[in-house]
């Protein structure tokens, strides 16, 4: 099994992978984490894109279970001779690894080392495509908040051309119920995101406001804001927020650019802000993916 996209988790999985995390996210506070169910176990983490959170996360949820954990050096590896990406999968399926963690930039990739390798491939951002432990993460932390998904209004704005969270989390948190908004500026806002783009429409009466960054590496033209004027039209300021559910909560995936998409006091509000226990969770979440996807290879008899 993969987890390449949401669509790859039927109901039932998702339940589990939510779950768990709880059970996870309350094990991770002990003073000794020293599980050793993945004891054994290689997993690889291969980021062909710079990653903070992800990238850290994924190692330590790994170590947390006792899976030996190795991240590829892509600076310094073949890839920088002329090696395909292919072949590269090629070569890290030679080493026979449990599992692969890889994020691209090109949308589609961690689909096509899928097809080379034989263990469980998660994808951790492909280009524009999907994160699908990144809205595993920011539905764990609205079940943890709020008890339920069902029912919540969520609104999602920002930068939504770019946004893999943002496709991500367009089909899980429906799914879970959730009724989900979109919106952001004109040249964002592509088709297949419901909402009518206007963030003050989207933020009245929001539950759950979610922020995304301008992703300028990915624009093809730079949007020619002067400094405050994305804020002021499409961010989130303490005057939009008014405008939310009393007790409406605030989130990010990371990066946050300060003064841009967000009010920097906005998101460091200790009642308002889930932006540092989102990263919480990621850790949990992704000790729950791994725990699922090597599921099968733990039944194996040892050698």
């Amino acid at each position: 099994m993969d987890l390449l996209s949401i669509d790859d988790l039927g109901d039932a999985q998702i339940a589990a992978i939510l779950g768990a995390a709880e059970r996870w996210f309350a094990y991770n506070r002990l003073p000794r984490r020293n599980d050793r169910r993945l004891d054994g176990l290689t997993i690889l983490n291969a980021f062909f894109e710079n990653s903070t959170r992800t990238l850290l996360s994924f190692e330590i949820a790994a170590k947390r279970l006792g899976a030996q954990m190795v991240t590829m050096q892509v600076e310094h590896s073949s890839i920088k001779k002329g090696e395909t990406l292919e072949d590269t999968a090629r070569t890290l399926n030679a080493m026979r690894p449990d599992a692969l963690v890889i994020r691209h930039g090109t949308s589609g990739a961690p689909r096509a080392v899928a097809d080379i390798m034989d263990c469980p491939v998660i994808n951790a951002g492909d280009g524009t495509g999907e994160h699908p432990t990144q809205a595993l993460l920011d539905a764990a932390t609205l079940m943890h908040r709020f008890g339920r998904i069902k029912g919540l209004k969520v609104a999602i704005c920002g930068d939504l051309a770019h946004s893999r969270v943002a496709r991500s989390n367009g089909k899980l948190l429906p799914r879970l119920g959730a009724d989900v908004r979109f919106a952001g500026h004109p040249s964002l806002l592509p088709d297949g995101f419901e909402g009518s783009g206007a963030i003050d429409e989207a933020v009245e009466n929001a539950d759950v406001v979610m922020m995304l960054r301008i992703q300028r590496e990915r624009l093809e033209e730079d949007l020619n804001d002067a400094p405050g004027e994305y804020l002021a039209r499409y961010g989130l300021t303490a005057e939009r927020i008014a405008r939310a559910a009393p007790g409406a909560v605030v989130m990010h995936p990371g990066p946050i650019n300060r003064g841009v998409e967000i009010d920097g006091a906005l998101a460091d509000d200790p009642d308002r802000s889930l932006i540092t226990l989102q990263v919480e969770m990621g850790v949990a979440v992704r000790m729950a993916c791994l725990e699922l996807l090597t599921a099968e290879r733990l039944k194996a008899p040892p050698a």
